[in-house]
């Protein structure tokens, strides 16, 4: 197989499929339903198992994390693909993820999830599709204003770019170990709720691991696919988001889990407005970021700390939604989120606005 073959439109579509099929079939094996593999989730409960929240049902180092970087460092690294780079606006990145977590937790699941949970028959995940092509059009207006949050520079120290790595392997020796480091301190592991089901952790790294070296060949990311075909007429990788959905949907067909419902689907609100408005937000911030919490995970194992940045953002704002009672629960979305993520659009806006690219 040729090292850009991923890259094709079979390739893409391949990649698309093979991710969708794996994250559902995480679902069948034991994560929380309809959340086979959700970055933005899953990014939440590590944020509770190392204690910046203490949502005691969502709170587990999830070890699909810990593989998607794993095997997209090595995929970077064996393909010469691993480039540490950073130094882009560090600060608008943070903050760039941290409202997209927000906005993510309003709904309640990154743009991943969201294909995901349309494959098992969540009507409500529909909307949030709206929200992500809305954002995005405005993500893509911006860019056609001259939108730039500055040129990355290259580090000669090439061990800066493994940073990820290294937090992924030490976070997988806590999670085998599950040490605790006090009598009521973290580690934390949730013994109920989304944060207690879990695929086997060996069986969970394997198909994350797969997930990540397909990820990182094949520059699969939901948000561009869904943005670029409506706005850019440009739908390469829009094949592999509908190859994800169906792929996703076959799983769920065969193992009997598809459920065509607007009502009492597994972690989720059926609150219209905002299930659109909060994945505008999302959407807008990864787009401004230039990619979605899947994307920015494999950018960072490449070796952007760009998108790293991004990522301790989400994490913070994870933190920040449970500990300020901004994310949802599935009776909908609480008045203090509704009020974060309309705070985080009008942000996102204005550094739309106010970040151009220097003509110099």
């Amino acid at each position: 197989m040729k090292n850009k073959f991923l890259t094709t439109s079979i390739g893409i579509i391949i990649s698309g499929a093979i991710i969708g099929a794996l994250g559902a079939l995480l679902s069948v094996l034991g994560n929380p339903k309809n959340m086979g593999i959700c970055i933005a989730c899953f990014t939440r409960d590590l944020a509770g198992a190392l204690g910046l929240h203490n949502i005691s049902t969502v709170q587990y180092i999830r070890p699909e994390l810990i593989g998607i970087t794993i095997g997209a460092t090595i995929s970077a690294i064996i393909s010469k693909e691993f480039n540490p780079k950073g130094g882009s606006a560090p600060v608008i990145r943070f903050f760039l993820g941290f409202f997209s977590m927000i906005g993510t937790l309003v709904f309640l699941g990154c743009s991943w999830r969201t294909l995901i949970r349309i494959a098992g028959g969540d009507i409500n995940a529909i909307f949030g599709i709206i929200g992500i092509v809305i954002g995005g059009g405005i993500g893509v207006y911006f860019w056609n204003k001259d939108f730039s949050l500055g040129q990355s520079k290259n580090y000669s120290n090439k061990v800066i770019g493994l940073i990820p790595f290294f937090i992924s392997i030490f976070l997988l020796i806590l999670l085998i170990v599950k040490i605790k480091f006090s009598e009521n301190g973290a580690i934390f592991f949730s013994e109920s709720g989304p944060g207690s089901m879990k695929a086997p952790i060996i069986i969970s790294l394997i198909i994350s691991i797969i997930i990540g070296i397909i990820a990182q060949k094949s520059r699969f990311c939901t948000i561009n696919g869904i943005r670029d075909s409506i706005f850019l007429k440009d739908f390469h990788m829009f094949k592999g988001v509908i190859a994800f959905i169906l792929a996703a949907f076959i799983v769920n067909i065969i193992t009997n889990r598809f459920n065509l419902s607007m009502y009492n689907q597994p972690i989720a609100h059926t609150n219209i407005i905002w299930n659109i408005v909060s994945m505008i937000l999302a959407s807008l911030a990864f787009t401004l970021g230039s990619g979605c919490p899947g994307r920015q995970f494999i950018q960072a194992s490449e070796g952007n700390m760009d998108s790293f940045i991004f990522i301790i953002g989400t994490l913070v704002g994870a933190a920040f939604s449970h500990n300020f009672n901004l994310a949802s629960s599935t009776n909908g979305p609480t008045i203090y989120g509704m009020w974060a993520v309309i705070i985080g659009i009008l942000f996102c806006i204005l550094v739309g606005f106010t970040m151009k690219e220097s003509k110099s």
